[in-house]
């Protein structure tokens, strides 16, 4: 199987939350030498416009139409990553991130989505107590929301519902309190639970079994830090009990490697400043260093 090297692009935004911390994800995994140990190339960093603390009147959305207007530019970035034969590896920032990195490969054909992450992140504007789009944007990305984030240029849904899967979210309690909408049938749901019931490797082949159907271009891996047992990943804005651990994490990521359809990946949420002794960016690093290797399929 050819391999591709990996290029890092950094992409800072907060843009989807009220709180600020995550936008130091990208300094910090490079601090711990995660290019080095990946062999990857430096494929730039993209400016982050400023934040406003005011909702968008029409949605509700925290900075919604700076949201709408840059993940163009993070799409540029990642296709250029692309036109150039390398595997994208994209450090947030934020959740809100996947548009930009789905629009990319909106643009070139029919891309899935593995949606690794501790929430489900389907919340309605209405819903969402804060009105921030971290906690929307796999409902915005395959088509919920409104028009201008759902959307954008015209190519919406920027991945099809039923080429999405949700996988080891464990926030059925805060969706229940704050009335989230639910995920659509369409959608390929493996929540927390489910994966135990299965086993990790299972889940994860039923996962990326769905994401290489023949229909599809290949998929994006999108992973939250939230992800992982909240006892080992503390640096995260939105804390919930349990999560995988780091070998569960690894060996998701290998089996979607190991597919050769994965055509890149984004890591979000991570917050350096909730990490008092470290440890947690250490693991996350090694984790990524471990399952990505030298060389992408």
């Amino acid at each position: 199987m050819p391999t591709l090297p990996y290029a890092i692009v950094e992409a800072p935004s907060t843009l989807g939350l009220a709180t600020d911390g995550a936008e130091h994800l990208p300094d910090r995994l490079l601090g711990l030498g995660l290019a080095e140990h990946i062999h990857a190339r430096h494929a730039g960093r993209l400016a982050v416009p400023p934040k406003d603390a005011t909702p968008d009147p029409e949605t509700g959305i925290l900075n919604a139409r700076t949201i709408a207007a840059w993940s163009p530019k993070l799409a540029d970035a990642v296709e250029a990553v692309l036109d150039a034969g390398d595997f994208p590896v994209v450090l947030g920032g934020d959740c809100t991130i996947v548009l930009g990195s789905m629009l990319a490969f909106r643009r070139r054909g029919r891309y899935g989505l593995l949606f690794i992450d501790g929430n489900a992140d389907f919340f309605q504007p209405e819903a969402e107590p804060n009105g921030e789009g971290a906690s929307m944007d796999l409902a915005l990305v395959t088509g919920y929301g409104p028009s201008y984030l759902t959307d954008i240029e015209g190519r919406g849904p920027l991945v099809r519902p039923e080429d999405a899967v949700a996988f080891a979210y464990r926030d059925h309690k805060d969706q229940e309190e704050y009335g989230s909408q639910p995920l659509p049938e369409k959608l390929k749901a493996i929540d927390l639970p489910a994966v135990r019931a299965m086993g990790i490797e299972a889940a994860a082949r039923e996962a990326v079994d769905h994401l290489t159907r023949e229909e599809l271009d290949g998929f994006f891996i999108h992973l939250d830090a939230d992800c992982l047992d909240d006892a080992i990943m503390p640096a995260v804005d939105f804390r919930v009990p349990g999560g995988l651990s780091w070998d569960e994490l690894r060996a998701t990521l290998r089996v979607a490697l190991a597919s050769g359809k994965a055509v890149g990946i984004e890591i979000t949420i991570y917050n350096p400043r909730l990490d008092e002794d470290g440890s947690a960016g250490r693991g996350l690093a090694d984790v990524l260093a471990a399952a990505l290797g030298a060389a992408a399929p």
